[in-house]
């Protein structure tokens, strides 16, 4: 399983509905469970970092490593070889402090462009639903 906690308002409802999309097509342990807070319940609980070693934590911030979607892939590949629960961090408005990019154990950039929350929940679930297709050897991605 795979939790994304996003920052800011819900989903919009054609982001919702673009989301479901994918989401109906992946399989363990590819499911995504979503937990929307408001930036600033984000913002306190991330101050906490309720995070453990067991958590890989993807910080999704513009000032992070731009990589492909292979590269995206293998990363969660690995993360559920080693055992490990995947948790991704969509910010809000102002993104992330350094603290939380510091203790990530990545921070990816999707590009050099910065997107709408609604926009970027999208690009995260479709690029999970695209390293399914990926690990699994599926006709989605083209090389």
């Amino acid at each position: 399983m795979i939790r994304i906690i996003a920052g800011g308002k819900k989903n919009a409802a054609w982001v919702a509905e673009a989301c479901s999309e994918y989401e109906k097509r992946l399989r363990k342990p590819f499911e995504i469970v979503w937990n929307f807070m408001s930036e600033e319940k984000l913002d306190k609980y991330l101050a906490e970092w309720p995070f453990t070693r067991q958590d890989y934590v993807i910080c999704c911030d513009e000032r992070g490593e731009n990589i492909s979607s292979p590269e995206f892939a293998g990363k969660l590949e690995k993360a559920f070889a080693a055992g490990r629960n995947i948790v991704l961090l969509i910010g809000g408005a102002y993104g992330f402090t350094d603290g939380v990019r510091t203790r990530a154990d990545f921070v990816w950039s999707f590009s050099k462009l910065v997107y709408p929350h609604g926009i970027a929940r999208l690009v995260v679930a479709e690029q999970i639903y695209r390293a399914s297709q990926i690990l699994s050897g599926g006709p989605y991605h083209h090389k």
